[in-house]
């Protein structure tokens, strides 16, 4: 484990020596279209080609075995329905994103007892979120600001502040800072690459890394003591979470394709998986070693 975390963190070295500060950009019916990935996997896709529509979007479903946020495990045994959709007009996009989990259960993070008392082993739309944002492009440079509102039933709504600087260049490199301004005070900082080898006529091969740090700042994010036997220690400040992923995009019709994934979440630091007399050190819940598999079928517009 100790050995994974270094090799996520001499990816990020090695991305950002070699390239300075993930964005790209693909032709649509002749159009020059500037995608950026959000951290749940919504597009934000708008023209760049002065001379064709300002308008653009992307819509999208996707089947996982797991749901996992930031490192969080958010369903156990079941799978999970995600839907996408956003459209933009020049630099201005929005977009929604929701989550249907095929049977719930508890999990190290997903522990509100009104809403298991009501929901577990049923199916349920427990999370819808909309993101605002503006995106400005510098050449191959990408600025992005929004807001985002998570529409959670399984714990409080919040929502956060954020911006995003990415480069399309060699690994596509990615620096995001996420600020929430409600329920859950607290930073949460995420630099990322991607990089696609093309396989075979437009089939390429998709990889990606990602790493967090979070700091928390409220009375939320008190720490466990075993001391005291509740959560009454420093603020949860730690090097949270890593991701790697592997993909193919297969294009299936005109502006459409499939894209199987799999990706291995780990905790970055001792105190991301930290537990105390059994009791997470973390607030929000440990952070497990986890794989994720599964499809999302995207089409272009």
């Amino acid at each position: 484990m100790k050995k994974m975390r270094i090799l996520v963190l001499a990816l990020f070295a090695a991305a950002f020596f070699a390239s300075g500060v993930f964005a790209e950009e693909k032709k649509v019916d002749g159009k020059t279209v500037h995608e950026v990935e959000t951290e749940k996997g919504a597009t934000l896709a708008h023209t760049v080609t002065p001379e064709a529509s300002p308008v653009s979007g992307s819509a999208s479903i996707a089947v996982y075995n797991r749901y996992v946020f930031r490192g969080y495990e958010l369903n156990s045994h079941s799978f999970v329905i995600q839907p996408s959709m956003s459209i933009s007009y020049k630099g201005l996009s929005a977009s929604f994103w929701s989550n249907m989990d095929s049977n719930v259960n508890s999990t190290q993070s997903l522990t509100n007892a009104n809403y298991l008392a009501n929901n577990t082993g049923k199916k349920d739309i427990n999370e819808t979120d909309y993101t605002l944002s503006y995106t400005y492009v510098i050449k191959k440079l990408s600025l992005t600001g929004g807001y985002i509102y998570y529409g959670t039933d399984y714990t409080p709504e919040t929502e956060e502040v954020f911006a995003t600087v990415s480069y399309d260049t060699l690994l596509k490199p990615a620096f995001s800072v996420y600020r929430d301004v409600n329920e859950y005070g607290g930073t949460y900082y995420n630099v990322s690459i991607a990089h696609s080898l093309p396989l075979f006529k437009e089939i390429t091969l998709d990889l990606g890394a990602s790493a967090g740090y979070f700091a928390g700042s409220d009375q939320y994010w008190s720490t466990y003591e075993a001391s005291t036997g509740a959560y009454t220690g420093k603020k949860y400040k730690a090097f949270h979470d890593g991701m790697v992923k592997a993909g193919l995009t297969i294009p299936v019709a005109k502006n459409m394709s499939l894209q199987p994934l799999v990706q291995y979440w780990i905790p970055l630091s001792g105190k991301a998986k930290r537990t105390i007399d059994g009791v997470s050190y973390n607030p929000n819940g440990k952070l497990d070693s986890t794989f994720v598999g599964g499809v999302n079928l995207i089409l272009s517009f």
